[in-house]
């Protein structure tokens, strides 16, 4: 009688006890500020239905990783300036607080003048560059100016200093509690005129004038000029460079460039602009539309039997697709490589066409890799071996540097660069690696070009190698580091050498993206100067509005990009580049890669491009093979 009792009381208690299930996540403090390498301890409270806290495993997850990071136990550690966000998620509930991160203030003021000993009369930029406690630039810090004696040099608030009268004088900079100084002396005025060159000239939007100031003594003797650069009219930009004056526009009119030379004393010159103008367009040559599954990147390349042939790789889906492209306005479907793979991301082929090397990511066995292929019969190609010893956790991109029988490899496992001797393309070996030191570095993509190794880490930006150029003691077995560059936003994503600018893209999804629908992807194309290569100095931008770039291809001075649900777009990257090429008008022609041969309707999303024997090749993630060609609009003569 006792035990029946018991089981019905147990009975009673378990039907009026609310199942322990998570309800809700806590977290506290609910928003948190430090400082870029400051650190704070935020904690994760389970709670189910009745508020009661639940001893339920936590995870915790940096959301904007380029700003913050976040350890097992809820540290959060300050990476960059920003509003970081961080995610917590248990028993099926998630729960999120933001984190202020705070730029490190400067604890270092250096002044840079262009001279020290300036004629009476002139004006002297104060440059200055702060630091923080790291060593790192601040940008912009608030700053004041302040001079001994403002009759012998004065100085104004945005730290431009008069050459008064002869005599020496001491100019205090200040800001966020440090300050420095520099000494002027003041020579006699030797009677300076100034002159600016050119004096007029006509462009169009989106080219480079540079313009020198210049001034001189009255006995003929060219003095060093420091001019203050300000320009009239608005749809145009002038930045000071080494004391020249780098003019471009955006919009067609006409600008007045100014030279501020002396306290009272200007000099000024006319740009007439005019509109660069689209003057071609892509028209569509022919089609291999895929409409069963997703598609990745492409190669095409002659056979060694003379006829061209196009191979693409799939997304989600294990074959890799095989198209003779030698009549491009009717490409025919030849044969088709399966692989254990969730993914044939990259497709490369050896500038001997006789071995191919594609990627594998997602396989069954877990075992991932590189498939290398047997091009006898470029129609037909078979696997002639795997190489999955040192790549198991799955090969995102590879390039293949021919005359070395090296292929440079994207490992998602290590996220290193690893090097492949395919010599023997039957026992293929590893010769070499590298990778940047940082246990949170993802690397995406890579490309060798003029013996650099272009690198794209993601969130750590690009990243170039000495992998033979021979100016770092690099080899092509044992790539060292040249330099780096990172912006705040990350997503690095591919990067492209041409003449003395590095292309850099960065690719952006939204959270929860779904491939078989609509996906609203960002990112741009960054361009760097690498003349230092450094010291790469980012100077222009190609961004489409609401849309996000992906692959690129750089050629005869046309810059090609699968613009993802842009399309494909062809870009003028002639002369010298500067500020916003889309608006400047450089965009060529443009084509969208969607019809009814897709994947998902009125929606492409281009992959990227390549030129080969004067057509343009490109592969779309929800329509397969496009080829186009870029021909010049008939002109109207009036």
């Amino acid at each position: 009688m006792t035990n029946g009792m018991g089981v019905l009381a147990l009975l009673a208690a378990l039907q009026t006890t609310p199942t322990q299930e998570a309800a809700q996540v806590r977290i506290t403090p609910e928003r948190a500020e430090i400082e870029v390498t400051g650190s704070t301890q935020l904690e994760a409270r389970v709670l189910d239905g009745a508020g009661r806290e639940l001893d339920t495993p936590v995870r915790w997850i940096a959301s904007t990783p380029e700003l913050a990071s976040v350890d097992t136990s809820g540290v959060v550690t300050g990476l960059n300036a920003g509003m970081a966000r961080i995610t917590v998620v248990a028993g099926g509930r998630t729960a999120s607080a933001p984190v202020v991160v705070r730029a490190l203030p400067a604890t270092e003021l250096r002044t840079e003048l262009g001279t020290t000993t300036p004629y009476a009369g002139q004006v002297v930029p104060v440059r200055v560059r702060a630091f923080n406690r790291l060593g790192e630039p601040v940008d912009d810090p608030p700053l004041t100016y302040e001079s001994s004696d403002p009759d012998v040099v004065g100085v104004d608030a945005a730290g431009l200093a008069f050459a008064r009268s002869v005599g020496s004088a001491t100019i205090t900079v200040r800001g966020a509690g440090v300050s420095t100084t520099a000494s002027v002396t003041v020579q006699p005025d030797p009677g300076l005129s100034y002159a600016l060159e050119p004096r007029e000239v006509g462009v169009r939007t989106g080219d480079v004038v540079r313009f020198r100031a210049t001034a001189r003594t009255s006995g003929g003797e060219d003095v060093r000029a420091f001019p203050e650069w300000s320009l009239g009219g608005v749809g145009a930009q002038v930045e000071d460079e080494g004391g020249e004056g780098v003019f471009v526009a955006e919009e067609p009119g006409t600008y007045r460039v100014t030279a501020r030379m002396g306290e009272n004393d200007v000099v000024s010159a006319v740009v007439r602009v005019e509109a660069r103008g689209e003057d071609a367009e892509l028209v569509q040559i022919g089609r291999g539309g895929i409409a069963d599954h997703h598609s990745g990147d492409i190669w095409v390349f002659e056979g060694v039997d003379g006829r061209d042939y196009a191979y693409i790789g799939t997304f989600m889906h294990d074959w890799m697709k095989v198209f003779d492209v030698t009549d491009p306005s009717n490409p025919a479907l030849t044969d088709s490589i399966q692989l254990d793979a969730r993914r044939i991301n990259d497709v490369k082929i050896h500038p001997n066409n006789r071995v191919g090397v594609v990627t594998r990511e997602g396989a069954s066995n877990r075992r991932n890799g590189l498939v290398l292929l047997d091009l006898t019969t470029p129609a037909h190609p078979t696997i002639i071996s795997e190489y999955t010893e040192t790549l198991t956790g799955g090969v995102h991109n590879v390039w293949i540097v021919g005359e070395e029988d090296l292929v440079y490899a994207v490992h998602n496992g290590t996220r290193a660069i690893h090097v492949i001797d395919i010599a023997d393309p039957a026992a293929p070996i590893e010769v070499g690696r590298w990778q940047i030191d940082n246990e949170q570095r993802s690397l995406h993509d890579v490309i060798v070009q003029d013996g650099y190794l272009y690198a794209s880490y993601w969130d750590d930006g690009a990243v170039v190698l000495d992998v033979g150029a021979g100016t770092h003691g690099g080899t092509p077995r044992t790539p060292t580091f040249v330099s780096r560059f990172k912006y705040p936003i990350g997503n690095t994503h591919t990067a492209w050498r041409y003449g003395k600018y590095l292309f850099v893209g960065d690719e952006i999804f939204p959270a929860g993206w779904d491939a078989d629908a609509a996906i609203h992807a960002r990112g741009y194309i960054h361009v760097l100067d690498m003349t230092d290569i450094e010291n790469p100095v980012e100077v222009a931008k190609y961004e489409v509005p609401e849309a996000g770039a992906h692959n690129i291809w750089v050629e005869d001075d046309k810059l090609y990009v699968g613009y993802y649900q842009a399309g494909l777009r062809v870009v003028d990257v002639s002369g010298e580049l500067r500020g916003d090429l889309y608006e400047q008008g450089r965009e060529i022609a443009t084509i969208l890669t969607t019809d009814d041969q897709t994947t998902v309707p009125n929606w492409p999303m281009a992959w990227g491009a390549q030129i080969f024997k004067g057509r343009i090749y490109s592969s779309d993630l929800n329509s397969g093979l496009w080829i186009t060609e870029l021909r010049e609009r008939p002109r109207v003569v009036f």
